[in-house]
């Protein structure tokens, strides 16, 4: 095949073909791009020092520690390990009762990490936690977006299935096959059917006057694109309007794949409300490839493929041309080399902030290299082997060293390693938005810990709707306001102001890695958002009737840990210059105390004053990161 292709308008020049007709003489090689290749299983390394490493994982990090001589960190304490496995597999903090019983464990056991473990993949919660991740790539989204932003009052139940598959552990495959093809399975269950709901959280244009094969046409692009993203790490769209710059993938390429969704009616499922994907119909559409991107200008005709440099899709449904069910088996079949090491770099990145390919959503040719390829492959094929269980990876990669380290700063790492890709020590990440919202109803006890169910509407300032075609605001009654953040409703017109404070994505796109920014916005947020206002309330309120001191109890339930003396010294100095300021002004101790929709408490001044500390203590950056 020839590259540029006879038909570009910029061929190469004879003297460029000269060029490369002389290397190829010279005995230049092709070599195939690394995430294009078979996927092999590598034997672990043996490290110099091999002692302390806890699985293999360690062995592939210090086997590459070594030729940089370098050093892994230490072990972290049992408070922050605890507090970190809480977090990054719940999304919530553990409570001080918790942290206490597992250092006292951690001291007479050494199984009791691996026990923690255990209980927290089992835990409700880990759906959830893990869900959210899910979600971001599924652009899921209660409303329609666009002018009109029609609400989608059954979006919840694909929501609740993606939290129920994760807590079942359902494997990957199947995982992907019921979302790609639910609906093409035999005697499909409303659950698979539920499923196949992947494809229709994208934004739908259903304003009059709408031009809707133009509609159509990029909803299905959007399709192709995000399919690319999610499960192959490719940047398909590229290819829309013409042959990819830089990957190996044609605007044929494109429109065949494109083919396999080109067939797809959007309808209702008789007798109840959810929309599903319907199934293959029985006339079908014809594909052209649409020269330019543009959807009226037809090219050749072409057929449902797989991508043309991958090992091609065997058609198993006895149909005449290869379906949307041959493809997500295709996309999981041991032949494609791309959706296991795309998979485990996602569940990877969750755990240290970044995957070991960094570019996650780009292992095409301009994408990062993996910092470890043998240890990439390595977790791909033990994916497969373990029957493409998440909680199976996800508790080898916890449990492994490298994990447990701790992320204390290393002056030997700022020049020879600045982004830590060598994994000397953990990373500390800033949490995202939904975590620090449902962290600070945790530690103050508000949260309301029910799980699945339609969306609801925390309070918001009514001012905010005051402009455009906005439909208003009705805050969700009683203790559904204190839901985690993750039932929080999507419009994609009107969305919760905290969460874009903190980054969490819009849902106009897949979003397959968030970012992570710091701005002094956050910190207003921290400090003067409802929400975190009726925390600290609640906080003070529990604080005054607790055994013990307040301070060092407002420490722990916000901290897991107990404050230094130096800390404390700080903190009561803090504390004593908020009751001398309310003392001078009751009323302001009354406004700040009933503010929160709490019954203030008759020693309204020192509930004032502890309010004011607890607010401190949840704007510390500490409190919004995850050791």
């Amino acid at each position: 095949e020839i590259m540029p292709p006879p038909s570009s308008p910029k061929p190469l020049t004879k003297e460029e073909r000269a060029v490369l007709r002389q290397w190829i003489d010279e005995g230049a090689e092709y070599q195939e791009h690394w995430s294009f290749q078979p996927i092999h299983h590598p034997q672990p390394p043996t490290p110099k020092k091999a002692e302390g490493a806890r699985n293999s994982i360690d062995r592939f990090i210090r086997a590459k520690l070594d030729t940089h001589q370098l050093q892994p960190a230490p072990e972290a304490d049992p408070a922050t390990l605890i507090r970190r496995l809480s977090l990054d597999l719940t999304g919530l903090p553990p409570t001080p009762r918790e942290v206490k019983k597992f250092e006292r464990d951690c001291a007479k056991n050494d199984r009791a990490y691996d026990h923690l473990v255990t209980r927290l993949l089992a835990s409700p919660h880990f759906g959830e936690r893990w869900g959210r991740h899910w979600l971001d790539m599924a652009r899921y989204a209660d409303s329609n977006g666009f002018l009109g932003d029609g609400a989608r009052p059954e979006a919840w139940r694909y929501r609740d299935w993606v939290i129920d598959s994760f807590n079942r552990d359902q494997p990957f495959d199947q995982f992907t096959i019921e979302q790609l093809a639910g609906d093409l399975l035999p005697e499909p269950t409303p659950s698979q059917l539920t499923a196949t709901g992947f494809h229709r959280n994208a934004a739908l244009n259903t304003e009059a006057g709408v031009d809707k094969e133009l509609a159509r046409f990029q909803n299905l692009a959007d399709r192709v694109n995000t399919t690319g993203r999610v499960w192959l790490g490719f940047t398909l769209g590229c290819a829309q309007c013409h042959t990819h710059k830089y990957d190996p993938i044609t605007i044929r390429d494109y429109y065949s794949f494109y083919a396999f969704f080109n067939n797809t009616q959007d309808k209702e499922q008789p007798g109840t409300k959810a929309q599903i994907l319907a199934e293959v119909t029985k006339d079908r559409r014809q594909t052209y490839v649409h020269l330019g991107g543009d959807y009226a200008r037809q090219g050749p005709d072409v057929v449902p493929a797989s991508l043309s440099h991958l090992t091609p899709l065997k058609k198993a449904t006895g149909t005449a041309e290869a379906t949307r069910l041959d493809l997500a088996r295709w996309m999981v079949s041991k032949n494609n080399p791309l959706t296991a090491r795309v998979a485990v770099n996602h569940l990877w990145s969750r755990l240290f902030g970044t995957g070991l390919v960094a570019t996650e959503d780009d292992f095409g040719t301009t994408g990062a290299s993996p910092s470890h390829p043998e240890l990439l492959d390595w977790l791909a094929t033990e994916f497969i082997a373990r029957g493409w269980s998440r909680k199976a990876l996800i508790r080898l990669i916890v449990t492994s060293a490298t994990y447990r380290q701790s992320a204390a700063h290393r002056d030997d790492l700022t020049e020879i390693d600045p982004l830590n890709r060598l994994l000397a020590r953990q990373n500390r990440l800033r949490l995202e938005a939904e975590i620090v919202r449902d962290s600070a109803l945790s530690v103050s006890g508000l949260l309301t810990p029910s799980i699945g169910g339609p969306s609801f509407r925390p309070p918001l300032p009514e001012d905010l709707f005051d402009v455009g075609r906005s439909k208003g605001w009705k805050a969700s009654p009683g203790s559904e306001r204190y839901r985690r953040s993750l039932y929080i409703i999507t419009l994609r017109s009107t969305l919760y102001p905290l969460m874009t404070t903190f980054d969490a994505p819009d849902a106009a796109e897949a979003c397959v890695h968030r970012d992570r920014t710091n701005s002094p916005l956050q910190a207003l947020a921290l400090l003067n958002e409802g929400v975190f206002i009726e925390a600290a309330e609640a906080l003070a309120q529990r604080a005054l009737t607790s055994p013990g001191q307040p301070l060092p109890f407002l420490f722990r339930e916000i901290l897991n840990r107990r404050p230094r003396a130096e800390e404390l010294d700080r903190l009561k100095t803090f504390h004593t210059e908020q009751l001398r300021r309310f003392k001078a002004n009751p009323q302001l101790a009354f406004d700040l105390t009933s503010e929160a929709n709490l019954p203030p408490p008759p020693t309204f001044i020192e509930a004032a004053a502890l309010t004011a500390t607890a607010r401190v203590l949840l704007n510390l950056d500490e409190f919004i990161n995850r050791p």
